[in-house]
Protein backbone atom coordinates (compact mmCIF):
# COMPACT_ATOMS: atom_id res chain seq x y z
CA UNK A 1 0.00 0.00 0.00
CA UNK A 2 2.88 2.38 0.60
CA UNK A 3 4.39 1.79 -3.09
CA UNK A 4 2.03 4.32 -4.86
CA UNK A 5 3.15 7.09 -1.71
CA UNK A 6 6.64 6.69 -2.65
CA UNK A 7 5.74 7.20 -6.67
CA UNK A 8 3.61 9.88 -5.49
CA UNK A 9 6.44 11.20 -3.08
CA UNK A 10 8.82 10.84 -5.96
CA UNK A 11 6.70 12.78 -8.55
CA UNK A 12 6.15 15.11 -6.29
CA UNK A 13 9.75 15.89 -5.37
CA UNK A 14 10.38 15.48 -8.82
CA UNK A 15 7.85 18.17 -9.63
CA UNK A 16 9.24 20.64 -7.04
CA UNK A 17 13.04 20.30 -7.96
CA UNK A 18 12.26 20.46 -12.05
CA UNK A 19 10.11 23.40 -11.18
CA UNK A 20 13.26 25.38 -9.46
CA UNK A 21 15.30 24.04 -12.13
CA UNK A 22 13.53 25.88 -14.34
CA UNK A 23 13.37 29.04 -12.20
CA UNK A 24 16.85 28.78 -11.66
CA UNK A 25 17.50 28.63 -15.75
CA UNK A 26 15.14 31.12 -16.06
CA UNK A 27 17.45 33.63 -13.75
CA UNK A 28 19.85 36.48 -16.20
CA UNK A 29 22.67 37.62 -13.82
CA UNK A 30 23.20 41.42 -15.01
CA UNK A 31 27.17 41.80 -14.38
CA UNK A 32 28.02 45.88 -14.86
CA UNK A 33 30.56 48.54 -14.21
CA UNK A 34 27.99 51.42 -14.63
CA UNK A 35 25.57 52.28 -12.37
CA UNK A 36 27.11 51.33 -9.16
CA UNK A 37 26.33 53.91 -6.92
CA UNK A 38 23.07 52.29 -3.94
CA UNK A 39 20.81 54.91 -5.29
CA UNK A 40 21.45 54.52 -9.24
CA UNK A 41 21.87 50.15 -8.87
CA UNK A 42 18.27 50.49 -7.21
CA UNK A 43 16.65 52.03 -9.87
CA UNK A 44 17.78 49.93 -12.47
CA UNK A 45 16.89 47.46 -10.33
CA UNK A 46 13.36 48.54 -8.92
CA UNK A 47 12.45 50.80 -12.41
CA UNK A 48 14.77 50.15 -15.43
CA UNK A 49 14.50 46.23 -14.94
CA UNK A 50 10.50 45.92 -14.85
CA UNK A 51 8.87 44.07 -17.86
CA UNK A 52 11.65 41.36 -18.59
CA UNK A 53 9.94 37.83 -18.26
CA UNK A 54 11.70 35.78 -15.32
CA UNK A 55 14.37 36.91 -13.02
CA UNK A 56 17.16 39.29 -13.46
CA UNK A 57 19.61 39.62 -10.87
CA UNK A 58 21.78 43.02 -11.12
CA UNK A 59 25.56 42.83 -9.93
CA UNK A 60 27.82 45.46 -9.63
CA UNK A 61 31.49 45.47 -9.90
CA UNK A 62 34.58 48.16 -10.03
CA UNK A 63 36.30 48.02 -13.37
CA UNK A 64 39.48 46.36 -12.27
CA UNK A 65 37.20 43.34 -10.75
CA UNK A 66 35.44 42.94 -13.95
CA UNK A 67 38.11 42.40 -15.99
CA UNK A 68 39.42 39.59 -13.94
CA UNK A 69 36.07 37.93 -13.37
CA UNK A 70 35.62 38.04 -17.24
CA UNK A 71 39.61 36.36 -17.97
CA UNK A 72 38.88 33.80 -14.46
CA UNK A 73 35.72 32.16 -15.24
CA UNK A 74 36.89 31.92 -18.94
CA UNK A 75 40.05 30.16 -17.69
CA UNK A 76 38.05 27.97 -15.48
CA UNK A 77 35.76 27.13 -18.13
CA UNK A 78 32.94 28.04 -15.86
CA UNK A 79 30.73 31.25 -16.45
CA UNK A 80 28.38 32.88 -13.89
CA UNK A 81 27.13 35.76 -15.63
CA UNK A 82 25.03 36.54 -19.08
CA UNK A 83 24.99 39.98 -19.93
CA UNK A 84 27.72 42.41 -18.96
CA UNK A 85 27.52 46.49 -18.90
CA UNK A 86 30.95 48.54 -19.09
CA UNK A 87 31.97 51.21 -20.82
CA UNK A 88 33.37 51.20 -24.61
CA UNK A 89 37.36 50.83 -23.67
CA UNK A 90 36.39 48.12 -20.21
CA UNK A 91 34.98 45.40 -23.17
CA UNK A 92 37.57 46.25 -25.88
CA UNK A 93 40.21 44.00 -23.68
CA UNK A 94 37.67 41.11 -23.99
CA UNK A 95 37.43 40.63 -27.53
CA UNK A 96 37.78 37.58 -28.86
CA UNK A 97 38.46 35.67 -25.68
CA UNK A 98 35.72 36.28 -23.03
CA UNK A 99 32.92 37.88 -25.34
CA UNK A 100 30.36 35.87 -28.15
CA UNK A 101 29.39 38.32 -31.37
CA UNK A 102 25.98 38.82 -31.73
CA UNK A 103 25.34 39.79 -34.73
CA UNK A 104 21.92 38.32 -34.91
CA UNK A 105 20.62 40.87 -32.32
CA UNK A 106 21.67 43.73 -34.91
CA UNK A 107 18.42 42.69 -37.15
CA UNK A 108 16.33 42.42 -33.91
CA UNK A 109 17.03 46.00 -32.71
CA UNK A 110 17.66 47.44 -36.28
CA UNK A 111 14.54 49.76 -35.87
CA UNK A 112 15.45 51.56 -32.63
CA UNK A 113 17.56 53.87 -34.70
CA UNK A 114 21.04 53.51 -33.04
CA UNK A 115 23.71 55.64 -34.79
CA UNK A 116 26.12 53.85 -36.98
CA UNK A 117 29.31 55.22 -35.86
CA UNK A 118 27.86 53.61 -32.37
CA UNK A 119 27.07 50.30 -33.48
CA UNK A 120 30.55 50.71 -35.43
CA UNK A 121 32.33 51.25 -32.41
CA UNK A 122 30.40 47.84 -30.87
CA UNK A 123 32.35 46.11 -33.65
CA UNK A 124 35.89 46.87 -31.30
CA UNK A 125 37.82 46.84 -34.55
CA UNK A 126 36.44 43.49 -35.38
CA UNK A 127 34.36 42.73 -38.37
CA UNK A 128 31.60 41.06 -35.94
CA UNK A 129 29.11 43.19 -33.21
CA UNK A 130 30.42 42.55 -30.04
CA UNK A 131 28.50 44.67 -28.10
CA UNK A 132 25.07 46.76 -28.19
CA UNK A 133 25.41 50.39 -27.19
CA UNK A 134 23.79 50.93 -24.03
CA UNK A 135 23.80 54.35 -22.88
CA UNK A 136 25.67 57.73 -23.37
CA UNK A 137 26.97 60.31 -21.17
CA UNK A 138 29.59 62.66 -20.95
CA UNK A 139 30.84 65.69 -19.05
CA UNK A 140 29.12 69.60 -18.84
CA UNK A 141 30.01 72.64 -16.96
CA UNK A 142 27.19 73.72 -14.86
CA UNK A 143 26.90 77.42 -13.35
CA UNK A 144 24.55 78.73 -11.15
CA UNK A 145 22.98 81.72 -12.61
CA UNK A 146 23.96 84.41 -10.25
CA UNK A 147 27.67 84.17 -11.63
CA UNK A 148 26.26 85.27 -15.46
CA UNK A 149 26.54 88.47 -14.27
CA UNK A 150 30.16 88.52 -14.12
CA UNK A 151 30.53 86.63 -17.64
CA UNK A 152 33.66 88.52 -19.41
CA UNK A 153 31.97 90.70 -22.06
CA UNK A 154 31.25 89.33 -25.31
CA UNK A 155 31.06 85.88 -23.73
CA UNK A 156 28.47 83.35 -24.46
CA UNK A 157 28.77 80.51 -22.22
CA UNK A 158 27.76 77.84 -25.24
CA UNK A 159 31.24 78.67 -26.61
CA UNK A 160 33.05 79.53 -23.64
CA UNK A 161 36.90 79.50 -24.12
CA UNK A 162 39.30 78.84 -21.50
CA UNK A 163 40.62 82.11 -21.47
CA UNK A 164 36.85 83.49 -20.63
CA UNK A 165 36.27 81.00 -18.14
CA UNK A 166 39.73 81.90 -16.21
CA UNK A 167 38.49 85.91 -16.80
CA UNK A 168 35.20 84.72 -15.39
CA UNK A 169 36.45 82.83 -12.14
CA UNK A 170 38.86 86.32 -12.11
CA UNK A 171 35.92 88.66 -12.15
CA UNK A 172 33.98 86.55 -9.32
CA UNK A 173 36.83 86.74 -7.15
CA UNK A 174 37.54 90.54 -7.77
CA UNK A 175 33.60 91.34 -6.83
CA UNK A 176 32.67 88.83 -4.21
CA UNK A 177 36.28 88.37 -2.69
CA UNK A 178 35.09 84.37 -3.57
CA UNK A 179 36.77 81.84 -5.70
CA UNK A 180 33.59 80.55 -6.92
CA UNK A 181 34.84 78.13 -9.85
CA UNK A 182 35.20 74.19 -8.65
CA UNK A 183 36.53 71.04 -9.65
CA UNK A 184 36.34 67.36 -8.53
CA UNK A 185 39.43 67.03 -7.69
CA UNK A 186 38.84 64.75 -4.10
CA UNK A 187 39.68 61.36 -4.44
CA UNK A 188 37.01 59.92 -5.94
CA UNK A 189 36.49 62.52 -8.09
CA UNK A 190 37.47 62.75 -12.10
CA UNK A 191 39.58 64.87 -12.42
CA UNK A 192 41.80 62.55 -14.83
CA UNK A 193 38.77 62.16 -16.81
CA UNK A 194 38.88 66.17 -17.10
CA UNK A 195 43.11 66.25 -18.20
CA UNK A 196 42.38 63.37 -20.93
CA UNK A 197 39.00 64.33 -22.37
CA UNK A 198 39.01 67.87 -22.23
CA UNK A 199 41.93 69.95 -20.92
CA UNK A 200 45.03 68.25 -22.84
CA UNK A 201 42.73 67.65 -26.51
CA UNK A 202 41.51 71.16 -25.91
CA UNK A 203 44.86 73.03 -25.43
CA UNK A 204 47.46 70.12 -27.09
CA UNK A 205 45.24 68.61 -29.92
CA UNK A 206 46.22 64.58 -28.16
CA UNK A 207 46.55 62.45 -25.01
CA UNK A 208 49.44 60.82 -24.84
CA UNK A 209 51.87 61.59 -27.58
CA UNK A 210 51.30 65.35 -26.67
CA UNK A 211 51.91 64.96 -23.16
CA UNK A 212 54.79 66.82 -22.68
CA UNK A 213 54.84 69.41 -25.83
CA UNK A 214 55.56 73.20 -25.72
CA UNK A 215 51.49 73.19 -26.16
CA UNK A 216 50.99 71.07 -23.22
CA UNK A 217 53.17 73.15 -20.87
CA UNK A 218 51.29 76.07 -21.80
CA UNK A 219 47.90 74.62 -20.95
CA UNK A 220 49.42 73.89 -17.71
CA UNK A 221 50.27 77.44 -17.06
CA UNK A 222 46.73 78.35 -18.08
CA UNK A 223 45.42 75.52 -14.90
CA UNK A 224 47.52 76.86 -12.72
CA UNK A 225 45.84 80.29 -13.22
CA UNK A 226 42.63 78.49 -13.01
CA UNK A 227 43.45 77.13 -10.06
CA UNK A 228 44.23 80.20 -8.23
CA UNK A 229 40.56 81.38 -8.80
CA UNK A 230 38.69 77.94 -8.05
CA UNK A 231 37.72 76.89 -4.48
CA UNK A 232 40.21 75.94 -2.15
CA UNK A 233 37.86 72.97 -1.49
CA UNK A 234 37.94 71.46 -4.45
CA UNK A 235 40.46 68.68 -3.27
CA UNK A 236 37.52 67.78 -1.30
CA UNK A 237 34.90 67.67 -4.00
CA UNK A 238 33.94 64.05 -5.27
CA UNK A 239 30.66 65.26 -7.49
CA UNK A 240 30.09 68.74 -7.85
CA UNK A 241 26.24 68.59 -7.26
CA UNK A 242 27.13 68.82 -3.88
CA UNK A 243 28.84 71.91 -3.43
CA UNK A 244 26.85 73.46 -6.66
CA UNK A 245 23.33 72.89 -4.06
CA UNK A 246 25.17 74.38 -0.95
CA UNK A 247 26.48 77.40 -2.86
CA UNK A 248 30.04 77.01 -2.36
CA UNK A 249 30.79 76.65 -6.05
CA UNK A 250 28.95 79.22 -8.77
CA UNK A 251 30.90 77.36 -11.92
CA UNK A 252 31.70 73.66 -12.23
CA UNK A 253 32.80 71.02 -14.13
CA UNK A 254 32.16 67.40 -14.22
CA UNK A 255 30.26 63.92 -15.26
CA UNK A 256 26.21 64.70 -15.99
CA UNK A 257 25.39 62.14 -13.62
CA UNK A 258 27.26 63.97 -10.98
CA UNK A 259 25.56 67.08 -11.16
CA UNK A 260 22.02 65.68 -12.11
CA UNK A 261 20.75 66.43 -8.40
CA UNK A 262 21.71 70.32 -8.87
CA UNK A 263 19.67 70.30 -11.98
CA UNK A 264 16.78 68.02 -11.23
CA UNK A 265 16.33 69.48 -7.35
CA UNK A 266 17.18 73.15 -8.68
CA UNK A 267 16.27 73.49 -11.96
CA UNK A 268 15.53 77.25 -11.87
CA UNK A 269 19.00 77.67 -10.28
CA UNK A 270 21.21 76.71 -12.80
CA UNK A 271 22.60 76.55 -16.58
CA UNK A 272 24.01 73.61 -18.17
CA UNK A 273 26.45 74.00 -21.15
CA UNK A 274 29.76 72.87 -23.06
CA UNK A 275 33.43 72.69 -21.43
CA UNK A 276 35.46 75.79 -22.93
CA UNK A 277 37.16 74.90 -26.25
CA UNK A 278 41.40 76.05 -26.26
CA UNK A 279 43.27 76.63 -28.95
CA UNK A 280 43.22 73.28 -30.38
CA UNK A 281 39.29 73.16 -30.27
CA UNK A 282 36.99 72.09 -27.72
CA UNK A 283 37.49 68.64 -26.55
CA UNK A 284 34.76 66.38 -25.01
CA UNK A 285 34.89 62.54 -24.28
CA UNK A 286 31.63 60.43 -24.92
CA UNK A 287 31.13 58.40 -22.77
CA UNK A 288 29.70 55.37 -24.12
CA UNK A 289 28.27 51.85 -22.29
CA UNK A 290 27.72 48.76 -23.85
CA UNK A 291 26.00 45.64 -23.20
CA UNK A 292 27.40 42.29 -24.26
CA UNK A 293 27.50 38.79 -24.00
CA UNK A 294 30.26 36.57 -22.33
CA UNK A 295 31.38 33.44 -23.83
CA UNK A 296 29.35 30.30 -22.86
CA UNK A 297 26.80 32.54 -21.31
CA UNK A 298 24.54 30.06 -19.16
CA UNK A 299 21.28 32.05 -20.46
CA UNK A 300 22.03 33.13 -23.87
CA UNK A 301 18.14 34.43 -24.49
CA UNK A 302 17.80 35.77 -21.16
CA UNK A 303 20.93 38.01 -21.97
CA UNK A 304 19.46 39.10 -25.22
CA UNK A 305 15.74 39.27 -23.47
CA UNK A 306 18.16 42.16 -21.39
CA UNK A 307 19.61 43.54 -24.68
CA UNK A 308 16.41 44.30 -26.30
CA UNK A 309 14.52 45.43 -23.43
CA UNK A 310 17.25 48.37 -22.15
CA UNK A 311 17.36 49.21 -25.57
CA UNK A 312 13.50 50.49 -26.25
CA UNK A 313 13.22 53.97 -26.63
CA UNK A 314 10.41 53.89 -23.48
CA UNK A 315 13.48 52.39 -20.91
CA UNK A 316 16.27 54.58 -22.63
CA UNK A 317 14.06 57.34 -21.79
CA UNK A 318 13.57 56.26 -17.97
CA UNK A 319 17.16 55.66 -18.30
CA UNK A 320 17.64 59.51 -19.10
CA UNK A 321 15.42 60.72 -16.20
CA UNK A 322 16.11 58.30 -13.47
CA UNK A 323 19.96 58.10 -14.27
CA UNK A 324 20.57 60.82 -16.18
CA UNK A 325 22.30 58.76 -18.87
CA UNK A 326 21.18 59.86 -22.33
CA UNK A 327 19.78 57.66 -25.35
CA UNK A 328 21.86 55.90 -27.86
CA UNK A 329 18.52 55.00 -29.53
CA UNK A 330 15.95 57.58 -31.58
CA UNK A 331 14.09 58.94 -28.70
CA UNK A 332 12.63 62.00 -28.70
CA UNK A 333 12.63 63.59 -25.12
CA UNK A 334 9.06 63.75 -24.24
CA UNK A 335 8.12 67.61 -23.21
CA UNK A 336 7.06 66.41 -19.91
CA UNK A 337 10.64 65.42 -18.77
CA UNK A 338 12.26 66.60 -15.49
CA UNK A 339 13.80 70.79 -16.26
CA UNK A 340 16.76 69.59 -14.73
CA UNK A 341 17.34 66.63 -16.95
CA UNK A 342 16.38 68.97 -20.54
CA UNK A 343 19.21 71.04 -18.76
CA UNK A 344 21.46 68.47 -19.20
CA UNK A 345 20.36 67.37 -22.91
CA UNK A 346 20.71 70.84 -23.55
CA UNK A 347 24.14 70.93 -23.14
CA UNK A 348 25.16 67.40 -24.18
CA UNK A 349 23.41 68.72 -27.53
CA UNK A 350 25.44 71.70 -27.92
CA UNK A 351 28.45 69.36 -26.80
CA UNK A 352 28.05 67.09 -29.68
CA UNK A 353 27.24 69.34 -32.22
CA UNK A 354 29.54 72.35 -31.51
CA UNK A 355 31.49 73.39 -34.58
CA UNK A 356 35.12 72.63 -32.82
CA UNK A 357 34.11 69.94 -31.08
CA UNK A 358 37.11 67.41 -30.89
CA UNK A 359 36.63 63.88 -29.50
CA UNK A 360 38.30 62.25 -27.00
CA UNK A 361 37.92 58.74 -26.51
CA UNK A 362 38.32 56.63 -23.48
CA UNK A 363 41.37 55.34 -22.86
CA UNK A 364 41.69 51.66 -24.94
CA UNK A 365 44.00 48.70 -24.56
CA UNK A 366 45.26 49.32 -20.87
CA UNK A 367 43.79 46.74 -19.38
CA UNK A 368 44.02 46.13 -15.96
CA UNK A 369 46.31 49.28 -16.11
CA UNK A 370 44.11 51.93 -16.38
CA UNK A 371 44.29 53.27 -12.97
CA UNK A 372 48.08 53.55 -13.56
CA UNK A 373 47.46 55.84 -16.38
CA UNK A 374 44.80 58.14 -14.71
CA UNK A 375 47.08 57.99 -12.04
CA UNK A 376 50.03 59.82 -14.68
CA UNK A 377 47.58 62.79 -15.15
CA UNK A 378 46.59 63.73 -11.46
CA UNK A 379 50.07 63.57 -10.41
CA UNK A 380 51.37 65.60 -13.08
CA UNK A 381 47.80 68.02 -11.73
CA UNK A 382 49.27 67.55 -7.96
CA UNK A 383 52.92 68.22 -8.65
CA UNK A 384 52.41 71.28 -11.15
CA UNK A 385 49.34 72.52 -9.18
CA UNK A 386 48.87 71.64 -5.99
CA UNK A 387 52.84 71.82 -5.22
CA UNK A 388 54.63 74.66 -7.96
CA UNK A 389 56.80 72.81 -9.15
CA UNK A 390 58.61 73.61 -12.32
CA UNK A 391 56.00 72.65 -15.16
CA UNK A 392 59.14 71.56 -17.77
CA UNK A 393 60.65 69.45 -15.29
CA UNK A 394 57.57 67.63 -14.05
CA UNK A 395 56.51 66.85 -18.15
CA UNK A 396 59.58 65.47 -18.61
CA UNK A 397 59.58 63.32 -15.30
CA UNK A 398 55.91 62.25 -15.68
CA UNK A 399 56.46 61.52 -19.63
CA UNK A 400 59.31 58.83 -18.90
CA UNK A 401 56.28 56.57 -16.51
CA UNK A 402 53.80 57.35 -19.29
CA UNK A 403 55.90 55.89 -21.62
CA UNK A 404 56.63 52.93 -19.84
CA UNK A 405 53.04 52.52 -19.09
CA UNK A 406 52.25 52.64 -22.79
CA UNK A 407 55.19 49.93 -23.86
CA UNK A 408 54.01 47.83 -21.29
CA UNK A 409 50.61 47.26 -22.41
CA UNK A 410 51.47 48.06 -26.25
CA UNK A 411 47.81 50.01 -26.25
CA UNK A 412 47.80 52.20 -29.50
CA UNK A 413 46.65 55.40 -29.89
CA UNK A 414 43.05 56.50 -30.02
CA UNK A 415 41.43 59.93 -31.00
CA UNK A 416 42.12 62.13 -30.66
CA UNK A 417 46.20 61.26 -31.04
CA UNK A 418 47.06 59.83 -34.77
CA UNK A 419 47.04 56.43 -35.13
CA UNK A 420 50.20 54.52 -34.27
CA UNK A 421 51.40 50.98 -34.94
CA UNK A 422 52.25 49.39 -31.82
CA UNK A 423 52.42 51.33 -28.70
CA UNK A 424 51.05 54.98 -28.38
CA UNK A 425 54.23 57.11 -28.70
CA UNK A 426 55.25 60.14 -25.96
CA UNK A 427 56.32 62.80 -27.60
Amino acid sequence: MTYPVSLRAIAVATAFFGGLAAAQAQETVFYSTQLRPIEEASKVRDVLLKGIPGKVTYVVDEPPAFAVRMKAETQAGKRTVDVVGALHGELQPHVPADLQPIDDLVAKIADRGIPANLMELGKLGTGQQQYIPWMQATYVMVANKQALQYLPAGADVNTLTYAQLLQWGKNIAEKTGQRRLGFPAGPTGLMSRFFQGYFYPSFTGGVVSTFKSADAEAGWNTMKELWAVSSPNSTNYNFMQEPLMAGEVWIAWDHIARVKDALTMQPDQFVAFPAPAGPKGRGYMPVIAGLAIPKDAPNRAGAVAVIEHMTKPETQLLTAAEVGFFPVVKADLPPNLAPGVKLLAGAVGATQNAKDALVSLLPVGLGAKGGEFNKVYTDTFQRIVLRNEPVKDVLESQAKTLEALMKETGAPCWAPDKPSQGACPVQ
